[in-house]
């Protein structure tokens, strides 16, 4: 079978742990560089808005906070303070939509909002994956209720704004809220990530025309929304503001740090048993057919046939998969583990099962692949984290992905499907043979990621958006 590391699942527990030591010496570094960022204005708020987020990295487990959370007097969602914000997800896991409400009920608390979060589907037994997730946000003071029942209801009715997120949260509304409806749809942003045909049902969205607006994560995907709302279902979109992602301080902060950096690249390669000028090309996404971890796959095999058939002089490459699920072993999985085997590929393949803690991953790799499929991804956050990392992006060029990777400067992008697998597999061999395409492409990518995908452009959009939305709400009360 292709090689799932054992020792990862050590490193995994250890990683925080490694940092102590470093984060000793560095920590007033990180401080200061912390400081002078926050000291400096941001840029002036669009018409347009474009959201920046991903998980908290606060190292709970050790109690090792990197940095806090302290509202300044130049947060621009500061008028957030004391408003009642109910959250409404359609579940609670390690997939993006959930992790990027989550980073939104931090960054409300962050400035005093009360946030109550709602999960509309629970499995009846115990998740680990839930537990910790719940247990995540009560430490950070948001309320957790049951979806159902009459707390839900009456905050629904007391919140100043409600948020729905992802298409499938509405049918929350006929099925809890029910002849309330009318009263909550004034106060609702709906949050939209999806790009499959499937969500477009008129169960899951015929009250979106009504609601106060939508947030989408790309240009893209609110332009795929607008047509096909239109012309599947008959309805007309509520005002749309296209909200890119973007990456939190505590991201950036390990990003910009060379000595943690360092610290994790050598201690995930041990574990993985690879040398540090062995070349890492990863794809990191939860895996599933749609995400194009077969393709992948095919396309490093045939690199590595490109390479040999050329004679080419290049370190040793591998692809990791990071978001495996070896509890699952689901029939896919087991597609890819077989063509592992079958092309005898299994000392430069990777499994490494999903997890919330990227960074140690991106700090190890030299390559992000982000090979999403059909219509590519909404966004993809994990594109800038790489970027942050200095990394390269292999994209397809489809969905948000166009919207990040500059084609030629930060990444380079390829067809989606089995058109896209022969280029992949080119651009596999472009960045093996040559460091200092690797290097520049690293490093403009960084560069993007400082101008227009961090923390405080989020938070100036979101806020422009929030305003809109809770003036809307407003009016509607007194009209």
């Amino acid at each position: 079978m292709a090689k799932q590391s054992t020792s990862w699942l050590t490193f995994h527990k250890r990683w925080p742990l490694l940092l102590v030591a470093l984060l000793s010496t560095s920590t007033v570094i990180v401080l200061l560089i912390r400081a002078a960022s926050d000291s400096c204005n941001t840029n002036s708020v669009t018409t347009t808005t474009t959201i920046t987020t991903t998980p908290h990295y606060s190292y709970e487990n050790t109690r090792i906070q990197v940095t806090s959370q302290v509202e300044t007097p130049s947060n621009p969602l500061r008028f957030m303070k004391s408003k009642l914000v109910l959250l409404v997800s359609h579940e609670l896991s390690l997939s993006g939509g959930p992790l990027l409400l989550m980073e939104l009920a931090f960054l409300l608390r962050g400035v005093g909002a009360e946030v109550v979060w709602l999960t509309i589907q629970k499995p009846t037994d115990s998740d680990e994956v839930i537990y910790s997730l719940e247990h995540r946000m009560l430490d950070r003071g948001v309320k957790v209720f049951p979806a159902k029942g009459q707390e839900a209801i009456d905050t629904a009715l007391k919140a100043d704004l409600v948020v729905l997120n992802t298409a499938v949260a509405g049918k929350w509304l006929d099925s809890v809220v029910k002849e309330n409806v009318p009263r909550i749809l004034p106060k609702v942003l709906w949050w939209i990530h999806e790009m499959r045909g499937h969500y477009f049902k008129l169960e899951y969205v015929k009250h979106l025309p009504y609601v106060a607006g939508a947030m989408i994560d790309s240009h893209t995907t609110a332009e795929y929304w607008k047509n096909r709302t239109r012309e599947r279902l008959g309805i007309k979109m509520p005002e749309t503001y296209v909200v890119h992602l973007g990456n939190s301080k505590e991201l950036m902060e390990i990003a910009e740090n060379n000595v943690a950096k360092r610290v994790l690249r050598e201690h995930v390669r041990e574990s993985l048993g690879v040398r540090n000028e062995d070349l890492l090309f990863a794809i990191i996404n939860s895996v599933s057919r749609g995400k194009g971890q077969d393709l992948f796959l095919r396309s490093f095999y045939q690199s590595l046939q490109l390479i040999k058939g050329r004679k080419l002089q290049v370190p040793s490459i591998h692809a990791v998969i990071v978001g495996s699920d070896m509890n699952a072993q689901t029939k896919f999985e087991t597609e890819l583990r077989n063509f592992v085997v079958e092309n005898k590929i299994q000392d430069q393949v990777h499994f490494i099962n999903k997890t919330l803690t990227v960074a140690p991953y991106l700090a190890s790799i030299d390559v992000l692949v982000q090979n999403s499929q059909a219509r590519g991804e909404c966004f993809g956050r994990i594109t800038i984290e790489a970027m942050a990392f200095q990394l390269p992006v292999l994209g397809t060029a489809a969905g948000g992905t166009t919207e990040i990777v500059v084609n030629g400067t930060t990444g380079l992008l390829h067809n989606v499907g089995k058109e896209g697998v022969k280029p992949l597999a080119n651009n596999i061999v472009k960045l093996a043979t040559n460091v200092e395409r690797r290097l520049t492409m690293g490093k403009r990518g960084y560069e993007k990621v400082k101008e227009r995908f961090l923390e405080h452009h989020m938070s100036e959009r979101i806020a422009s958006v929030l305003k809109e939305v809770l003036k809307k709400a407003e009016n509607h009360a007194f009209s």
